[in-house]
């Protein structure tokens, strides 16, 4: 069974990240997800990363705004990939979110896509987890066979 975790430093941030969910599932990828603040909930943050590996997870998406270092924390102690999704904040636009996540120390890698960019964080996690399922590359590739698709149609209908 293919399992990510999906976690929110806070339940305001469910909006956003529930974009990577309902990609995930319709992939057919399993999602834990959950609520764990790597600054009111540091020890459980550690816990949780520490063992979420056991619970069959092989991706960890991290979804938090303003001091957004949930991804960092989680990173720092887990073996998995971990994909930081910085959440707009009412302070700087999002750009503090995005410096919390992108500036980790060298040998603490977190993946961080675009301030709220929910979608590609579920899409990442899906290209990495197609280099083990090859039933969920083949979901990938006919993912972005109708992406293509679809752009055409969009340029016909400009066009006329």
């Amino acid at each position: 069974m293919k399992k990510v975790a999906l976690v929110m430093g806070s339940k305001s941030d469910l909006s956003i990240a529930a974009k990577s969910k309902d990609i995930l599932e319709a992939f057919g990828i399993e999602v834990d997800l959950r609520v764990i603040s790597a600054h009111r909930t540091p020890y459980e943050a550690v816990e949780y990363a520490r063992d979420v590996y056991k619970n069959g997870i092989e991706v960890i998406i991290a979804a938090a705004g303003k001091a957004a270092h949930l991804a960092g924390v989680l990173a720092g102690v887990t073996h998995l990939p971990v994909i930081g999704i910085p959440i707009k904040s009412s302070f700087c636009d999002g750009l503090d979110s995005l410096l919390s996540v992108v500036q980790m120390p060298k040998g603490v890698p977190v993946a961080c896509v675009a301030v709220d960019g929910a979608e590609n964080a579920a899409y990442l996690a899906i290209q990495i987890l197609s280099l083990k399922y090859e039933d969920l590359m083949q979901k990938f590739i006919e993912h972005k066979e109708y992406m293509k698709i679809d752009v055409a149609k969009q340029d016909m209908e400009v066009r006329e």
